[in-house]
């Protein structure tokens, strides 16, 4: 049977790059793939045959290069066993074979590779959140077809209907649906403005608009009754508590937001950060409710302000998602005890902070209507135009009140 490796060859040249192949050997004869992947000697581990992740906050865009790198070597490495696979059913082929049918196909201009190619842009560019959401949509649309590529150009209106149709038979909401539908969408128009593919709007009939939800807020009493609640014997739930009493005294901060909060963003009694699905700078006064949160947990080892993120040696965002994880399964407990009528997560949070709010009369434009408007861009729009002290004077109003 056929066999691959993947392997590095360092540069002549001391301090500069060297080049990932793939090593194709059948019937003890060794042909070779040439790649365009670059790494330095230091981020490439020839035992395991993967890359090797500096994890360090200053590296933080090399290391969202190296992922990428690390994305296509999988999927070249996939795609070799396919062909392996497939040239199995003949009496007999050779290590030339192999190499002439993956050179082939990786000239194809197929929906899923050229899907898989944005995956790797976006993570070079460091948008980490939005791979993740490419992958979501790459992933269902791929089984979808049963892991068969389709050519760009043969996309079409009957193939994205069976999909949607596909997308409900699964119990998928509207919402979800429209989520992976807008994301092929904007793939399949960036492909045509490559000169991949003519335009011809197969999404023109699948549903790709957003459907109000019911919104997910509790009342203030609710919120004073999470505060009351004596979780001094429960630890866990304590600390889950206190994260989301962080984000609701801290008019709604998302916890990816709460995670990355580094202590010199602290500085003269304000809190500023940028939101990391935005890029908007925000400032929040800082309020004794927020220390005393801080107060009561050892001071982090990193650069970071709250104990989410407390390992510096492991990856960040492992450490984040596992954390928000933890986090919404503890506050759905507490949730139960309190009886509550929807599940309690940190983005209740958010909500309960923008409903509360517009009750209390605080100006729509201060809140943006709840941070509920149909477009993020308006909220947005509002929240920039307005002085930030009117925003700490809006959050005190409601801080005044549990």
């Amino acid at each position: 049977m056929a066999s691959v490796k993947v392997k590095f060859r360092p540069s002549s040249v001391n301090g500069k790059e060297g080049c990932i192949y793939y090593q194709v050997i059948h019937n003890r004869v060794v042909r070779q793939i040439h790649t365009d992947y670059k790494l330095f000697a230091s981020e490439w581990d020839n035992h395991s045959e993967a890359v090797i992740l500096h994890h360090i906050p200053t590296e933080i865009k090399r290391d969202n290069y190296i992922l990428s790198i690390s994305e296509r070597i999988n999927w070249d490495r996939e795609r070799l066993k396919k062909i392996i696979l497939a040239l199995g059913q003949f009496d007999s082929f050779t290590a030339e074979d192999i190499v002439l049918r993956f050179q082939e196909n990786r000239k194809d201009t197929s929906y899923g590779a050229y899907i898989q190619q944005q995956i790797v842009r976006l993570k070079r560019l460091g948008k980490i959140r939005t791979s993740e959401t490419y992958t979501a949509a790459y992933k269902s649309f791929h089984t979808f077809t049963e892991g068969q590529d389709i050519g760009i150009d043969k996309l079409n209106a009957d193939l994205l209907a069976e999909y949607e149709v596909c997308l409900k038979g699964r119990g998928n909401s509207p919402n979800t649906i429209s989520f992976y539908m807008r994301i092929l969408k904007a793939v399949y128009n960036r492909a045509v403005e490559d000169g991949l593919a003519e335009q011809r709007y197969p999404f023109k009939f699948v549903y790709t608009g957003v459907e109000k939800t019911i919104k997910r807020a509790i009342s203030l009493n609710e919120i004073r009754h999470i505060k009351g609640l004596d979780l001094s014997l429960k630890p866990n739930l304590d600390f889950a508590r206190d994260m989301f009493l962080f984000s609701f005294y801290t008019r709604g901060m998302s916890f990816i937001d709460m995670a990355h909060l580094r202590k010199k963003d602290l500085q003269n009694g304000i809190l500023s950060y940028r939101r990391r699905k935005t890029g908007q700078q925000l400032f929040v006064k800082w309020e004794k409710c927020m220390q005393e949160i801080v107060d009561k947990y050892p001071v982090n080892e990193t650069e970071y302000l709250l104990p989410v993120i407390t390992e510096p040696n492991k990856d960040n965002r492992t450490q984040y998602s596992n954390g928000l994880h933890r986090v919404n399964h503890l506050l759905k407990q507490i949730g139960v005890q309190l009886g509550l009528h929807m599940p309690l997560t940190m983005y209740v949070a958010r909500h309960s902070w923008a409903s509360i709010a517009k009750s209390r009369n605080v100006p729509i434009a201060v809140i943006s209507e709840g941070m509920g408007h149909d477009s993020e861009n308006t909220t947005q729009i509002y929240l920039a135009s307005l002085d930030t002290s009117i925003v700490d004077k809006a959050n005190k109003k409601i801080l005044d009140l549990l």
